[in-house]
């Protein structure tokens, strides 16, 4: 397993993350298998978040023997003070630890998001007294809107940043370029979601994925590594699969391979087309 430095968190962080949604709704027992299955592999970065479903109530106790050698990282969707920190002491109390070594504002999405959390009695009012007393050990936040996404780095000194590099956004859109490039001048930890994603699931279609709320690609391994090569061409320093152990395991067998090995010309038009197909199902 390859480990990179996550911006300057002082972090080296594996290649892949173990996303804690892979536990919800498992049994005890399978998700403690699932996570000792990730550590034997070399992961050592978990992500979680309140909003799924009881991920946190099995990731917690699964996580619990191997906690002091591992990064778990969680986030809020709270936006006002008081929620935020209720939601940090309940994240706290479920996953059996003391500190999350990065906390972040989830799924920023609108300007109103932003105002919220950075106002008065906004949640970042509860990040920065959790950061000074050592609870958080670094403070960062995911965005589904580019815009968004960059104006929240212009008012916060952000360490990390967990942003959709979706190669068919990228291609149809340009989607990420802008991200990418103020990361890198700021040197702030980039974590990629939805490299492995292909378009939105169509109505009626069957979803053998239920923990993915968008189709990802199966089936076509060439595609994935393509996917996955695309994401760490824009600075990713690590990939998060889709929710099902099944992608996570197809990250772990090919992430070395996309980190060595830079897209072929062969792969660029793969993508190509491939982004031509998705371009009305795009799921930003």
């Amino acid at each position: 397993m390859l480990y990179h430095p996550l911006g300057k968190t002082g972090i080296r962080v594996s290649a892949v993350v173990f996303g804690g949604i892979i536990n919800m709704d498992e049994s005890q027992a399978q998700a403690n298998r699932n996570v000792a299955e990730a550590i034997d592999a070399g992961v050592n970065y978990f992500d979680i978040a309140p909003t799924y479903g009881n991920a946190e109530e099995r990731l917690g106790p699964a996580l619990a023997p191997y906690r002091q050698d591992v990064f778990l990282a969680c986030k809020t969707e709270e936006r006002s003070a008081k929620g935020a920190r209720e939601k940090l002491e309940d994240s706290l109390r479920k996953l059996k630890t003391d500190h999350f070594d990065v906390y972040q504002l989830h799924a920023l999405t609108t300007d109103e998001d932003l105002d919220r959390a950075f106002g008065p009695d906004g949640a970042m009012e509860t990040v920065r007294k959790a950061k000074r007393d050592g609870i958080i050990r670094n403070i960062g936040f995911s965005a589904h809107n580019e815009d968004v996404a960059l104006r929240a780095l212009s008012l916060f000194d952000f360490d990390t940043v967990l942003f959709p590099l979706n190669w068919a956004l990228g291609i149809q859109r340009g989607w990420g370029d802008r991200v990418s490039v103020s990361v890198k001048e700021k040197g702030i930890g980039l974590l990629a979601l939805k490299s492995l994603v292909r378009r939105k699931w169509r109505e009626g279609e069957a979803r053998p994925y239920q923990k993915s709320w968008c189709q990802p690609i199966w089936g076509d391994d060439a595609l994935g590594v393509a996917a996955m090569k695309y994401a760490v061409l824009k600075g990713a320093q690590t990939l998060v699969p889709p929710g099902d152990f099944e992608h996570f395991s197809f990250m772990l067998h090919h992430a070395d391979e996309c980190y060595a090995e830079a897209l072929t010309d062969e792969e660029w038009a793969m993508l190509r087309c491939e982004a031509k197909e998705a371009e009305k199902e795009l799921i930003f």
